[in-house]
């Protein structure tokens, strides 16, 4: 088991750890070192013991607070997923209706007569003008 020696607070503390949990040892230790020098910029100089308790409530605080919004946005993705699966399961909307209009043979007949005397008609003016 190795020996790690961490400061914190200006001060070196020897402390045990697994194999291989050195780098989080440290990273821990920065932590509660990054408290204990915003107490110490604060208040002072104070009692390691009390310094040591001080900087890990800040951190329990912080943590609590990271806990709390994280069960909110669990709260918030479970809410959304429940959302989303109830889309999921609903029915296919109804397709669209859509309605085409039909021309009678009739006026597709009338239409064609009226072109046609347009066309003589053109033709004839045609023949005046020239």
């Amino acid at each position: 088991m190795p020996e790690v020696t961490i400061n914190i607070g200006g001060r070196g503390f020897d402390v045990s750890c697994q194999d291989g949990e050195e780098p989080f040892l440290h990273s821990a230790a920065k932590m509660l070192d990054d408290e204990a020098q915003v107490l110490s910029d604060q208040i002072g100089r104070m009692p390691e013991s009390r310094m040591l308790l001080m900087a890990g409530l800040m951190l329990a605080d912080r943590t609590a607070a990271t806990e709390d919004k994280v069960k909110s946005l669990e709260a918030k993705l479970a809410e959304v997923e429940a959302t989303l699966q109830s889309l999921r399961n609903a029915p296919a909307p109804e397709p669209e209706r859509v309605e085409v209009a039909v021309v009678p043979p009739s006026v597709t007949d009338t239409l064609a007569e009226l072109a046609a005397r347009a066309e003589a008609l053109a033709a004839v003016v045609e023949e005046k003008k020239a």
